[in-house]
């Protein structure tokens, strides 16, 4: 595991709290939504840092426990960063189920305001068709389109986001504004499938423009 040659490199670059604990928020890496807060210490952090799937420290046990143990719900680590001032760490994974023990897929579901309990990520609609996507790759289902085109591979993927950017051409040149965000969507979902496909993300691309925007 590459964890981005260790952000996080040795446990002494942590400043730990009177107990020897630092706060971690963990963040999905593909949407960004904030999954839970836990506590590490220095053995759950190794641990983490060496397995590359989350390991916390349990203030009311007492004890260390590693995330999905019974649930299966384990967390891989995509990397690790701790704050500017290395009080608190910031841990983004891959889920492989709710992060909450009440099944919901965020600990952050409830609202202060009194308004519905949501699990919608702050990546808003663009994330959590992304999720879908990989769900469907994951748990495939033969009335589901997305199964489809992912059964058929790249062939047919790669042909349909060449018809739906044509399409998009054609409604920005000369087509509503309606007509030009419909086919813009319909473009970017068969590029999202064509990530899945190649074992990408939405968060490489974004990626790529970070580094064009630094660069």
């Amino acid at each position: 595991m590459e964890i981005g040659e260790r952000e996080v490199s040795n446990e002494d670059s942590v400043q730990w709290d009177e107990r020897g604990l630092v706060p971690a928020v963990v963040q999905d890496a593909n949407t960004g939504q904030v999954l839970m807060l836990a506590y590490m210490n220095e053995e759950s952090l190794r641990r983490t840092l060496e397995t590359g799937e989350t390991w916390f420290w349990s203030r009311s046990r007492g004890e260390l426990w590693h995330k999905g143990a019974t649930s299966g719900h384990i967390q891989r680590v995509v990397d690790v960063r701790r704050d500017c001032d290395a009080d608190a760490l910031l841990l983004r994974v891959e889920p492989a189920g709710p992060a909450c023990h009440t099944g919901h897929q965020s600990c952050f579901y409830q609202r202060l305001d009194g308004g519905a309990e949501t699990d919608s990520p702050p990546g808003g609609v663009l994330a959590q068709l992304e999720k879908v996507i990989h769900d469907r790759k994951d748990y495939p289902r033969p009335d589901s389109y997305t199964c489809q085109l992912l059964e058929a591979g790249l062939p047919r993927i790669l042909k349909k986001v060449g018809e739906e950017a044509i399409e998009t051409i054609v409604a920005g040149q000369s087509e509503g504004d309606d007509r030009l965000a419909s086919e813009m969507a319909d473009l970017f979902y068969h590029a999202l499938v064509l990530l899945t496909a190649r074992g990408l993300s939405w968060a490489d691309v974004e990626s790529e423009l970070a580094r064009r925007f630094r660069g």
